[in-house]
């Protein structure tokens, strides 16, 4: 009776250590990503590099250091380009960071489709999705999915 009562106490203690454990853990709130420019550095008929310029928005009372961003882009609906940005970067607290992201596609699954969607526009609606990776302890992943319009441009 002792030792059932001693596993009863030992795994109860457990179990609020966990608790506690977790209700330590920091509340992040997801970032907010917008592209701000879409731009074509360089191409043939192969494949094509584009300039992405992102703001990162951090809502959080603290700041964010963002190791990279796992990302998946979308424009007019079709899948332009996808990686991972590895260039660490700071966001202040409450504040907003922009960066650059080099991006390479072929013609033909991504230019070639887009071109044709375009209708003499070069303004586009983007989806971008991905993850945030960060150095914050417990919170090495933060998913998000944004999405909004830019102009498309060249360098």
């Amino acid at each position: 009776m002792h030792s059932f009562f001693l596993r009863i106490c030992t795994l109860s203690l457990l179990l609020v250590s966990l608790a506690a454990c977790s209700s330590l853990a920091p509340k992040i709130e997801t970032p907010r990503l917008a592209i701000v420019s879409v731009s074509m550095t360089s191409g043939d008929i192969f494949s094509q590099n584009f300039l992405v310029r992102l703001n990162v928005q951090n809502p959080n009372d603290r700041e964010l250091p963002v190791k990279g961003i796992d990302y998946k882009l979308f424009l007019q609906g079709d899948s332009f380009a996808e990686g991972m940005s590895n260039a660490p970067f700071v966001v202040p607290a409450l504040g907003e960071k922009e960066f650059d992201l080099t991006v390479r596609t072929n013609f033909v699954s991504s230019v070639g489709r887009l071109l044709t969607r375009l209708n003499g526009k070069n303004t586009v609606e983007y989806v971008l999705e991905g993850k945030v990776l960060t150095d914050l302890g417990m919170i090495k992943k933060i998913p998000f999915q944004e999405s909004g319009t830019v102009t498309l441009g060249t360098k």
